[in-house]
């Protein structure tokens, strides 16, 4: 990633673009309704990919086995080794 340094020693990077999708996330025990923000040459699949252990969530909502909302915050990280399966809310039937 390309930074650079002003006369005072600040450090500035690029900014990374990414477009948001919303998603459902299923894991164990609740399903998480919210966004994930991808670059945009990556399709949901690469993110899901990543070798990093988390994926950021935002407005995201956690819904019991009834559909109730439980909890609901504006940032939130899922394990990836929790999710069973993640579907884009855009092509929901």
């Amino acid at each position: 990633m390309f930074s650079q340094f002003d006369d005072k020693g600040k450090l500035f990077t690029n900014v990374v673009a990414k477009r948001p999708i919303k998603v459902r996330i299923q894991v164990a025990s609740h399903l998480i309704v919210g966004t994930v923000h991808i670059r945009p040459e990556n399709r949901l699949k690469d993110e899901i990919n990543q070798p990093e252990a988390f994926l950021a969530v935002t407005d995201a909502q956690i819904l019991n086995e009834r559909g109730e909302v439980v909890y609901s915050n504006k940032f939130c990280i899922v394990n990836r080794s929790q999710i069973l399966w993640m579907s884009p809310e855009e092509e929901r039937e």
